[in-house]
């Protein structure tokens, strides 16, 4: 490993390192003073010296950390910090003859402290986790054979060699071999992946068996794995409605609890009160109405929820699409791509001339192009040994197809109504059964022109994915009231593929444009959170409308992870279902820790106000409803997108 990934690791070791330490000292002298105290007869030794420096040694090691910490947030950030009032607290125990129960409160928030800084940590980090699954080394193809280079030193453009049990280096593509590939570690799918020639593979996936060779596509800088990482980073860093609301009350309240703390002080002392006592019981309402509880609930829930749906191939642009997605009752889903494979496959050809003359010219205009149904006619025609026929000034025709220019003039292929536009029937005279016979059934129907005259026609099929079904179902059963489908194809088409994913005639619209997928997801939103599900490249702007822009097997894929709120970097939609509980599930911790919090706070301070709370059970309330509700949100860590699979 090289020595500039090694060094900010080494950093990070010795931040987490020193509050452990801090909170070792801050413990032994704790338990010094209470021996002392408690478990010490007679002796002719100085024991209230022996206590005096354990005590001292408490208050440095737990209370000048927290001190400046509070100071600097006051100096530079004009905050008020919550362990300025743990601190001013403890002095206060200590004006007024009670320095062991200062001393109790500094440990057990110098311990909580450290407690929650480990557990954020750990919600923090288990993304980057991935970073140590990045071989050092692998082998490099060269004309005399192999070689074992630094992975670093890597270039696109050039051959690595994966024996079986090898850890895929970078993104790329198989250009030789057979195998099978374990890319739980980017989608989270425990299934391996059958790979051959022109597969992709991902960085820090695992090659189990067969022998591949893989061309390298993308720097070590620009891997899946790191852009992954960016944007769990960034999402960590985006605070989410709630997390701005609980900071900004933080924030607020803190002030209110130091007014309110010199408020109770006067009124004890108008009331009668001693000195000590009054300043005692102002220090405990201190204690108990301070708001670390609050203030932690919802970052330790949303951080939690994010890092364990990146570890199951989810990714979430930040807390607020996590948030916003527990809310969407309606779920619009793109069609070819999302809720079918892609692979669209040339079932029928009909045409007034040569079948292979007429797949070579269509082949020739398509090859301009990068739909699902472009690729399955250039397949065809690869397959039947053909090659495409030259065009130029191709261009792209937004949901209606192509157009371009060969050795006879202007030629188009597409939909019917990009044969509307060009003046041409969709059924014309010759061959007129034929086509109609197409254009009357359920695959989709792509047509060639030259100006007003067709030349012929043939259907393209596509099959949903395996995991389609089960996927909306397992949404329904979640709750979501309206699932739609929005597709540019014909009606037929959508009918066949949405009766065999259990989407009913009135929930599906077909024959759209990318401007009419973009007013029904507006119409949709009006009467409801929705959420768009598309694969990340088309449909930008109907992802870019929704509430919520899902996109579809974004790994491996710039536009994909940049397009929309959140990538499943897999092709399972059934992990949409899960992401989507997952974000209902946050929203519920989120609310147990708040209710939970509020309740306690409440409680302890009046016991302060009205029962005499002493400070040691004021601070253990306090601290304890601190931890309490971090541990609440570390349960989302335990990944219910990983751990359950859907058919």
């Amino acid at each position: 490993m090289s020595v500039a990934a090694t060094e900010p690791r080494m950093s990070l070791m010795t931040e987490d390192r020193a509050p452990l330490i801090l909170t070792g000292l801050t413990l032994v002298g704790m338990l010094a003073a209470a021996v002392v105290r408690w478990g010490i007869g007679t002796a002719e030794v100085p024991w209230p010296a022996v206590e005096a420096g354990a005590l001292l040694l408490v208050f440095l090691a737990g209370g000048v950390p927290a001190a400046i910490r509070a100071l600097k947030a006051l100096w530079q950030e004009h905050e008020l910090d919550i362990d300025l009032l743990m601190v001013i607290a403890a002095l206060a125990a200590a004006a007024v003859g009670a320095a062991m129960e200062g001393a109790v409160l500094l440990t057990l928030f110098s311990f909580s402290t450290t407690l929650e800084h480990r557990a954020m940590g750990r919600a923090r980090r288990a993304i980057e986790a991935l970073m140590e699954l990045r071989p050092d080394r692998t082998l490099r193809r060269t004309e005399a054979g192999t070689e074992e280079v630094a992975v670093e030193d890597l270039r696109p453009g050039d051959v690595v060699v994966l024996r079986p049990g090898a850890r895929v280096p970078v993104d790329g593509v198989v250009v030789e071999g057979e195998g099978s590939i374990d890319e739980s570690t980017i989608t989270g799918e425990s299934v391996p992946v059958a790979k051959s020639r022109g597969a992709a593979v991902f960085e820090a996936t695992v090659n189990l068996h067969g022998v591949l060779e893989v061309e390298v596509r993308r720097p070590l800088a620009e891997s899946t794995v790191a852009r992954m990482i960016a944007l769990v980073t960034e999402a960590q860093a985006a605070r989410a409605p709630s997390e701005r609301f609980s900071e900004w009350f933080g924030q607020r309240y803190t002030v209110a609890v130091l007014a309110g703390s010199i408020l109770a002080l006067l009124g004890f002392l108008w009331a009668g009160r001693a000195w000590d006592d009054a300043l005692y019981r102002a220090a405990t309402l201190l204690v108990a109405a301070s708001p670390c509880a609050i203030v932690i609930s919802v970052p330790a829930a949303i951080l939690s929820a994010l890092s364990a749906a990146a570890r199951g191939g989810v990714l979430f642009k930040g807390g607020a699409a996590l948030e916003t997605l527990a809310r969407v009752s309606t779920f619009a889903f793109d069609k070819t791509g999302t809720l079918t494979t892609g692979r669209q496959e040339v079932v029928e050809i009909a045409c007034d001339e040569d079948r292979d003359a007429f797949l070579t010219r269509l082949a020739g205009l398509e090859a301009h192009s990068e739909h699902p149904i472009a690729d399955a006619i250039r397949r065809a025609a690869e397959a039947r040994g053909l090659q495409p026929f030259p065009v130029r000034e191709a261009r792209a025709v937004p949901g209606e197809g192509m157009v371009g220019v060969d050795d006879e003039g202007m030629i188009w292929a597409g939909n019917a109504r990009l044969a509307a536009r060009m003046g041409a029937r969709s059924t014309p005279a010759e061959p007129s059964a034929s086509v109609s016979a197409l254009h009357r059934g359920a695959e989709t129907l792509v047509l060639l022109g030259r100006g007003a005259r067709l030349l012929g026609a043939l259907t393209v099929a596509d099959r949903p994915r395996d995991s389609a079904g089960p996927g909306i179902a397992a949404l329904r059963q979640s709750g979501v009231r309206r699932i739609a489908m929005l597709t540019g194809d014909r009606r037929a088409v959508a009918d066949r593929i949405g009766a065999g994913l259990g989407i009913g005639p009135d929930e599906i619209r077909a024959d759209l444009l990318p401007e009419d997928k973009v007013r029904i997801v507006a119409e949709l939103a009006a009467q409801g959170r929705v959420a768009f599900v598309g694969d990340g490249v088309n449909d930008a702007a109907a992802l870019a409308r929704a509430d919520v822009g899902i996109a579809m097997g974004a790994a491996g894929s710039e536009v994909a992870l940049q397009a929309a709120d959140v990538a499943l970097l897999s092709e399972d939609i059934g992990r949409l279902a899960l992401a989507h509980r997952l974000s209902r599930r946050t929203a519920r911790i989120i609310r147990q820790n708040l209710v939970f919090a509020m309740g306690a706070m409440v409680t302890l301070v009046l016991s302060g106000l009205f029962l005499d709370l002493p400070l040691p059970l004021a601070v253990i309330g306090h601290e304890g409803g601190t931890v309490l509700v971090v541990l609440n949100g570390l349960r989302l860590l335990a990944d219910p997108i990983r751990r359950r699979r859907t058919a």
